[in-house]
Formats: C-alpha cells, sequence, structure tokens
C-alpha cells in the first residue's frame, strides 16, 4: 500500500482526463482550494450516493471557494455516463492505471464483507494549491462512508 498523505505534506501533482477526455491538472487551480475525493467505481450504489451528496453540496462549496474534483479508476467514458446519469456538475476524473490513486494512499488493502481485497480507498483531500500550482494538503481523510461523508466535510470545514 502506498504511504498516506498527512497535513501539510505536498499534494502529489497530476494530470489527468476528465469526463469528457480534456487533460486536468492540479496546477490548474492554481490560488485555489480543491475537495478531491476518491471513489471506487462509478454508477454503484455508494459512489452514486456520495457524488450524488458533492452534488447538493456544490454551491456552498463554490460559495467557500472550493473547487469539488472526484477520481476513480474508471474509463473516460464510464465517468461521461455517470456525469450524465446523476446529474454532476463537477470534474470526474478517469484514473484507470492508478497512478493518482496510489500516489495518495487512496487504493491499497481493504476489507469488504470480511474478506481483504486490493482496490480503492473512499478517500478525501482537502488541497489548498499555491499560486505556483502546488498542493499543500490541508485534511486527508481515509477509509470514510459514502452515507453523510459530504455532510460531516462540511462541517469540519465550516461550509
Amino acid at each position: 500500500m502506498s504511504a498516506r498523505l498527512t497535513t501539510g505534506t505536498t499534494a502529489p501533482a497530476f494530470t489527468l482526463p476528465d469526463q469528457d477526455g480534456k487533460a486536468v491538472s492540479l496546477a490548474d487551480f492554481a490560488g485555489r482550494t480543491v475537495i478531491l475525493y476518491f471513489y471506487p467505481a462509478a454508477m454503484t450504489p455508494g459512489c452514486t450516493t456520495q457524488a450524488v451528496d458533492f452534488q447538493a453540496s456544490l454551491p456552498a462549496f463554490a460559495d467557500a471557494s472550493y473547487e469539488v474534483l472526484g477520481c476513480s479508476p474508471d474509463t473516460v467514458e464510464q465517468l461521461a455516463k455517470f456525469r450524465d446519469h446523476s446529474d454532476l456538475g463537477f470534474t470526474l476524473l478517469a484514473d484507470p492505471g492508478k497512478e493518482v490513486l496510489k500516489a495518495y494512499g487512496a487504493y491499497g488493502l481493504r476489507k469488504i464483507y470480511g474478506q481483504e481485497i486490493e482496490g480503492v480507498l473512499r478517500s478525501t483531500f482537502v488541497i489548498d494549491v499555491n499560486d505556483a500550482g502546488v498542493g499543500t494538503v490541508r485534511v486527508a481523510q481515509y477509509n470514510v462512508k459514502a452515507t453523510g461523508h459530504v455532510a460531516k466535510l462540511r462541517r469540519e470545514l465550516g461550509v
């Protein structure tokens, strides 16, 4: 398993395709704060619940100057379907090679129904990106729950 990130560490830089195939980099958000969350698979019940919760909170996050990005090992095509099916208005990033997932410590062994399997660890990061495009982790949360996580994050961030 990859090392876990902690508050104050440099966020790994990345460039990944979004749901439309357009390259998106962390540096694109220079001078802003990003909420980057990792989820196992588009169109599954838990991931849909979490994405819909983020969508419902998007105006509040935007008012507080947060950009929301979701990331999974899905293909660009799957993410486009997920966006359309769930009416999502934020960027979804495709990481089928799992390089960014691993860089953030969001991929590794997890228990599911009593068995250990390798997969995505549902995780959320709040990243302050400086004017040079370098991110610093403000919040690192691993193994978050799909249901209720967004409301909890909003409380923690005062949004």
